[in-house]
């Protein structure tokens, strides 16, 4: 009977130690937090050490990264700072703390920081960015020259040439390395991206397909399938498409709330835009131009120049943009130097190569021949492009001139 007592009591010990070691096994390792890219769970698990007393030498740098991956650069930049003045510093901090300032806009300060880390891959690849930056063409081919045959340099590569409107030479590089990495899924995002500023709505939905069917609640995924909709029918559509995102209040990623609401003011036809796209003019570039349309729809010329006066235009919608407002301001004062400068704009978006054989390129010509007063050129360039139809505003079908130039063409 003892016996038959002591065995329970062992066995109880037993399960316990059992459940022990079970619940120890159960506390996730950093490694393989990382390589989930769990990097909330990362911070979660460093922070509990940390205050168990049991952070190691680098607990600060993997805070400081984790924070980084989640979008909180703020953070990110007070742990590598700090990192920074102390003596004797992991030499990777320099150019952890150049990445997270350049991601905060701030780029003297990244390519300080930068110029203090040792040479690697990643310093080269962020110079090179910065280069792109500061419009330096010069370095911009030295680092470009220092770029290898790799995937991330490739791929360091593609964002420059996307960010210089060069999107048949990204798409090229993207397709090369998701066909040697099929399992480089959001490769997919990236090239229905460049087709979407194409113009190739329809082909970069299929190709967005292929990464939505995997990963069916991506925020940019979803944002740009709602653009794609937006342009292939309207602005309901569009939002349709976005309602998912807009109940999703878990997202990781804080710019999208912003970048969110910044495409409803669009696919809403400019509703909200005063108290929406101001804060953003800086955070997202697309909103000043937006901000732009809205004055000029508006009727507000002046404050659409202010707004636009001080861009230095580098893709063909700038360009467009302010030859637009230029065209308008210089209309409404009577001032040639503003006709003369929108002439010239519209004159550059339509004669490039990669322009004259699109609408807007046509419309640019058309519009710039107007302005020189050439109509017979003006008809030549309009008859190509059944614009006129195209125009929705009320206040322009109405006017005079418009109706004119409509009967025109019809004849």
């Amino acid at each position: 009977m003892m016996l038959s007592r002591a065995k329970p009591a062992v066995g109880g010990d037993l399960q316990q130690a059992d459940k022990q070691n079970k619940k120890a096994k159960k506390v996730p390792k950093l490694d393989d937090l990382l390589a989930q890219r769990d990097f909330t769970g990362a911070i979660t698990l460093l922070e509990f050490k940390r205050q168990a007393g049991e952070s190691e030498e680098d607990t600060d740098l993997w805070i400081g990264y984790c924070s980084f991956h989640l979008g909180d650069y703020k953070k990110s930049l007070e742990v590598f700072k700090n990192a920074s003045q102390q003596e004797g510093c992991n030499p990777d901090v320099w150019v952890n703390l150049a990445c997270t300032y350049f991601f905060l806009g701030m780029y003297k300060e990244a390519e300080e920081a930068a110029n203090k880390a040792a040479k690697s891959r990643l310093q080269n690849r962020l110079l090179f960015h910065l280069a792109h930056k500061f419009n330096d063409e010069k370095r911009l081919m030295v680092f470009h020259q220092n770029l290898q045959d790799i995937i991330e340099d490739q791929l360091s590569l593609a964002s420059i040439h996307y960010m210089r409107s060069h999107y048949q030479e990204a798409i090229d590089i993207y397709k090369r390395i998701l066909l040697e990495n099929r399992d480089f899924l959001a490769l997919n995002v990236y090239v229905a991206l460049c087709y979407y500023k194409l113009d190739y709505y329809d082909v970069s939905q299929e190709v967005l397909a292929v990464y939505l069917q995997q990963v069916p609640d991506s925020t940019i995924a979803l944002n740009l399938k709602a653009c794609n909709h937006f342009r292939l029918y309207n602005g309901k559509a569009a939002e349709a498409e976005l309602k998912s995102l807009m109940d999703n209040t878990s997202s990781s990623f804080e710019f999208a709330k912003e970048l969110i609401k910044h495409n409803l003011v669009v696919f809403r036809a400019g509703e909200g835009a005063l108290q929406v796209l101001p804060p953003l003019v800086d955070v997202i570039p697309e909103a000043r131009l937006n901000l732009v349309i809205y004055y000029l729809r508006q009727d507000d010329v002046q404050e659409a120049f202010n707004l636009i006066k001080d861009l230095e235009p580098s893709t063909p919608q700038e360009y467009i943009l302010k030859g637009v407002v230029n065209a308008a301001l210089g209309q409404e004062l009577g001032s040639r130097d503003h006709l003369k400068t929108a002439q010239q704009f519209f004159q550059l978006v339509g004669g490039s190569a990669s322009e004259c054989d699109t609408i807007p390129g046509r419309q640019c010509m058309a519009s710039c021949f107007f302005l020189l007063r050439q109509f017979d050129d003006v008809l030549i360039y309009l008859n190509s492009i059944k614009v006129f139809l195209l125009i929705q505003s009320e206040k322009i079908k109405n006017d005079y001139v418009y109706l004119s130039w409509l009967a025109r063409c019809c004849v």
